[in-house]
């Protein structure tokens, strides 16, 4: 057994009671909600549960930002070019 403590999810601490290929058998170390089946399931402290190994992480992560549209940062880009030409432009009058 591991004593080592994952992150389901990125976000619940859970510790790796059995692993095998593919998927390993955790127990929540917290209560948190998941989803089974299409259905919200709550898990208690201490409540083992079987996951994909690709959903457990060495440390508590967040989901990464929604990058911005490229037209967006290219459009700031333009209007932040266009008032310094015109502060150029009145400092010079």
């Amino acid at each position: 057994m591991s004593q080592q403590v994952f992150f389901y999810k990125g976000l619940h601490k859970v510790k790796v009671v059995t692993e095998s290929e593919g998927y390993w058998i955790v127990e929540a170390q917290e209560d948190f909600e998941d989803y089974a089946d299409g259905e919200r399931v709550n898990v208690k402290a201490g409540e083992r549960r079987i996951v994909p190994l690709h959903t457990l992480y060495q440390e508590k992560t967040l989901s990464s930002p929604i990058p911005e549209h490229v037209y967006e940062l290219q459009l700031e880009k333009k209007v932040q070019k266009m008032v310094a030409e015109h502060e150029k432009a009145k400092e010079t009058k």
